[in-house]
């Protein structure tokens, strides 16, 4: 094959490709709640029902803390769960994961266990208060995934936690 020959099969592939672009969308559908003739939103509220909205509800009551090699509940973490119980009674058809946490000490084999001891007392609270354990799903991170690092008292009781999330 000549150069000539391979340089104008080169030169149509190239315009090939460069003509298969994605087209640009003119305009895109309005978002849930939003006004459809503007686009915009119709409230600063999130809408009712989402996880946006369990958590404005909560404030801060998604969480429950507990203490050193502790799983049990106590009546801190009894209030935010009644809360939680309220939120889910509205919302017959939500689910929702609870997900259990520990600190950095000790193994990975303890922390996820104890993870999930705590997330299990969690959930257990709920259905003693009515809530179908079919809607409750469990899940440990055990140390994994804290949401405070360092290695102080401070980090280790913001990470002794189950967090519930709601799942669409």
């Amino acid at each position: 094959m000549s150069r000539v020959h391979t340089v104008l099969i080169a030169l149509s592939m190239g315009l090939a490709v460069a003509s298969c672009g994605k087209k640009k969308v003119e305009t895109l559908p309005p978002a849930p709640g939003a006004d459809a003739s503007t686009g915009q939103s119709t409230s600063n509220q999130p809408i009712p029902g989402s996880h946006a909205d369990f958590l404005a509800k909560m404030g801060g009551q998604d969480i429950i803390y507990f203490d050193t090699d502790r799983y049990n509940i106590d009546d801190i973490d009894a209030a935010a769960l009644r809360s939680q119980a309220n939120w889910l009674r509205q919302y017959p058809n939500k689910m929702a994961r609870i997900e259990g946490h520990a600190d950095e000490r000790g193994t990975r084999e303890y922390n996820l266990a104890l993870g999930e001891r705590r997330a299990n007392a969690a959930r257990n609270y709920l259905i003693s208060i009515g809530i179908d354990g079919s809607r409750l799903a469990v899940v440990s991170y055990g140390k994994e995934r804290p949401v405070a690092l360092g290695s102080n008292e401070e980090a280790w009781q913001k990470n002794r936690r189950a967090a519930t999330i709601t799942i669409d």
